[in-house]
């Protein structure tokens, strides 16, 4: 079911089927994160594990299970929708019958108070013994029944009941990868020292076979040459980019399961695991020997915190080569010699330009010390990919109207103000380094910035967030979904996922993602998006460098 019929109804007409299941889902997520924010301010942090056995139990293992419970919900919904989607689309269209559930709504409400009352006796009084285990049960008791009622009031237990039946064992599946994903977090305290100790031995004999003055100390974890050393901190162990592996080879045998051999496909899960634990004893024996070459800040400031990134991402690829091409792994091989080009691949020719942005980023930040005087990489790495698939974009509508521009000034206007309410007023000054640069390194830099941020990276993101990303949500075959078309889902996934390439500015980035397929959406052409990309990046790049806001940048 899709939003606005090309033909015979309006674009924004609201499809109150797929409306139903994930609205209802999106605002059950929204009420709980309001309320468990209440209760964290209620709740000052003392001591409890000491005043009662029970509370001990909720103090060991209340955080753990809070983040299986998030967990399993995020990934069922997810898995769900995309393994069980007409299972969805008949919960919706039963959802749109039916009204929320008023009585087990009032239900929730008291519930949540009298959380709020048992919450307040426990953390500001000094109860302690049989009286405090016996108000934490009930406090455990009146928060499971007002998550209950309030899920009961969104979703009746027969619509609830059909989406577990309906998906399978996706829900046992589901419960399996989140409590060994929540048990190896917590482990990872206790891994990292044995895990250090083999990256530790792996870099230093690395180092052995290029530097003639090792020094290292196993016991406080110290390792480089005479003139540049590092610490192997926790973070630096390799587990975390063994678990981001892991991770991603899950959720590829997932989604391309009917692609994949099995049970020979399990196999490039540790192979990624190791290749890429392997490669992070690599990178640490790099960064040392560019720190002993001398350029101390690039190995510090750019290598340091890049070179992870592009490892795990050349890992990654090589996964999806392996189980894609290797007959061992997949079913149906695509051959290293066939006969069709790259450019004949749909989803290339969106994805391709603003993935060439994000490795050349990496490459320009690892290569930089404290300023990323490579950014100029960027543009021209997003130039050469539009032009590489300038063919196939020569289908799209490009024209622009009124529309698009209105709405990149209104972006602009709620980027600022965001900005503004999220932080004192101040005047954040151009970077060191470039002002103290001379001026013809200054004006370059500055252009190919201002060029990149109207150019190429509206250009790439549009392809690949609203020309791809929205419809591929709606459709596999998604040029054939048309651009006046839509699904809340896709609007909101889409949206969420913009605003998260943003980083610090995500609030703003989600509002972003929103109005610009607004803009597509009501226009039915891509160019109409672009424009207003474009639009907000340049006054953006005139409100930095005429008021000195480069925070924004």
């Amino acid at each position: 079911m899709s939003v606005g019929a090309p033909d015979t109804a309006s674009p924004l007409s609201i499809n109150i089927q797929r409306f139903g299941v994930f609205f209802r889902l999106l605002t059950l997520a929204g009420i709980f994160a309001v309320e468990l924010l209440v209760l964290s301010v209620a709740a000052d942090g003392a001591e409890l594990a000491n005043r009662g056995s029970l509370l001990r139990f909720l103090a060991a293992w209340g955080p753990w299970i809070v983040r299986c419970i998030v967990g399993f919900a995020a990934l069922f919904v997810t898995f769900g929708y995309l393994r069980s989607k007409p299972t969805f689309d008949e919960i919706s269209q039963r959802l749109a019958a039916i009204p929320v559930g008023r009585g087990f709504l009032a239900a929730h409400v008291a519930a949540m108070v009298l959380t709020g009352a048992l919450t307040i006796a426990l953390y500001k009084t000094g109860v302690s013994g049989v009286q405090a285990d016996l108000i934490a049960g009930s406090w455990l008791a009146a928060g499971v029944a007002a998550i209950s009622f309030a899920g009961l009031a969104a979703i009746p237990l027969a619509q609830w009941i059909q989406m577990v039946r309906g998906t399978g064992y996706l829900w046992l599946f589901t419960s399996a990868a989140v409590v060994a994903a929540c048990v190896v977090g917590n482990s990872g305290r206790t891994l990292w020292r044995p895990m250090g100790r083999v990256t530790f031995r792996l870099v230093e004999v690395l180092l052995e076979f290029f530097a003639s003055s090792v020094t290292a100390d196993p016991a406080k974890m110290i390792i480089g040459t005479g003139n540049f050393r590092v610490e192997i901190a926790e973070q630096c162990s390799g587990f975390e980019g063994a678990g981001l592996m892991l991770a991603f080879g899950v959720v590829w045998l997932c989604l391309f399961r009917k692609e994949c051999r099995f049970p020979q496909a399990l196999l490039l899960i540790p192979a990624g695991v190791v290749v890429m634990y392997l490669l992070n004893a690599v990178r640490i024996a790099a960064l040392i020997l560019i720190g002993s070459a001398g350029a101390r800040e690039i190995a510090v400031g750019g290598f340091h915190s890049q070179a992870g990134w592009i490892a795990f991402n050349l890992v990654a690829l090589g996964f999806s080569v392996a189980a894609r091409r290797t007959p061992y792994f997949t079913l149906n091989p695509t051959q290293a010699g066939s006969s069709t080009r790259t450019e004949d691949n749909p989803t290339a020719a969106y994805l391709v330009p603003f993935l060439v942005i994000l490795g050349a980023g990496m490459v320009s930040g690892a290569l930089s010390g404290g300023f990323e005087w490579l950014y100029p990489l960027r543009f021209f790495a997003a130039a050469g990919a539009l032009w590489a698939f300038r063919t196939r974009y020569s289908t799209l509508n490009w024209r622009v109207g009124w529309l698009g521009p209105a709405i990149g000034a209104g972006v602009f206007i709620v980027w600022v103000g965001l900005d503004r309410l999220w932080s004192a007023p101040v005047v954040t000054a151009m970077p060191g380094v470039l002002s103290a640069s001379s001026a013809a390194a200054r004006i370059t830099w500055i252009s190919f910035r201002v060029l990149a941020a109207t150019v190429t990276v509206p250009i790439a993101e549009e392809l690949a967030f609203r020309g791809f990303l929205l419809r591929r949500l709606i459709s596999q075959d998604f040029e054939s979904v048309a651009f006046t078309r839509f699904t809340w889902f896709a609007l909101v996934i889409s949206s969420v996922l913009f605003g998260a390439l943003h980083g610090g500015h995500w609030l703003a980035g989600i509002l972003a993602g929103l109005l610009y397929a607004f803009a597509v959406i009501r226009r039915g052409r891509i160019g109409e998006a672009v424009a207003a990309h474009a639009t907000t990046n340049a006054l953006l790049a005139v409100y930095v460098l005429a008021f000195g806001q480069w925070q924004l940048w």
